[in-house]
């Protein structure tokens, strides 16, 4: 009889000490969630309370527009930002190119599609390289990363500002090069980057979320 006692007491012992592991397993489950839902939380409240990464987050490239005028002012801050960007050894070799005039901006759509100018844009921006200002020696291709941060910082501006705008590639593609330094009659010297039409935006693009864990790496590859 105190054999089966026993017995019976290990047994329940067993079972529950079973069943505060399966309730302890459950317990991290639910406290992980938590931590993730709240690592998320936290993240959005952060962004949102950033207007800087907000904008960052939330930027899109806009196509097609109303046609409507933005101002000179508008036009004078989204230059401003531009040449807020950094560029090597601060030579800042930029220039920029602002098409207001509606014949040219047709011209560029016509003879190149996808630069979008054919689509009611405001004006356009052409960011360009000013080899005068470049680097000398092997660092003279530095400029294509300047001009590029100046018009990320344009692109940025302008969704600040309720604009839309996109980047349209030119540089390198000679064809491409060569076709507008003929409309916007170029000198030797100056190398389009890109065209970014800028307005009021006709569409409303949905945000697109381009984080991917797979893109990074730390220390090494």
């Amino acid at each position: 009889m105190y054999d089966v006692i026993c017995y019976m007491y290990d047994v329940r012992c067993y079972k529950f000490k079973d069943m505060k592991k399966s309730l302890f397993a459950v317990m991290c489950v639910v406290a992980l969630a938590a931590c993730n839902s709240a690592t998320t939380m936290n993240n959005e409240v952060n962004n949102a309370a950033n207007p800087a990464i907000e904008n960052i987050m939330t930027r899109v490239s806009v196509r097609e527009f109303t046609g409507e005028l933005i101002s000179q002012e508008q036009i004078d801050t989204l230059l401003r930002a531009a040449m807020a960007a950094p560029s090597a050894l601060n030579h800042q070799p930029w220039a920029f190119i602002v098409v207001t005039d509606r014949a040219v901006l047709d011209q560029i759509g016509a003879q190149l599609p996808y630069s979008r100018c054919a689509n009611n844009p405001a004006c356009a921006i052409v960011p360009c390289g000013d080899l005068t200002k470049a680097i000398e020696g092997e660092g003279q291709n530095f400029w294509i990363n300047d001009v590029s941060a100046a018009t990320e910082n344009l692109l940025l501006a302008a969704h600040a500002m309720g604009l839309g705008a996109v980047w349209t590639g030119i540089h390198p593609g000679q064809e491409r090069v060569t076709i507008l330094k003929e409309i916007l009659a170029l000198p030797e010297h100056i190398i389009p980057l890109c065209v970014v039409p800028v307005g009021v935006p006709a569409e409303q693009p949905e945000v697109k979320n381009k984080y991917k864990e797979e893109n990074i790496h730390y220390n090494k590859w």
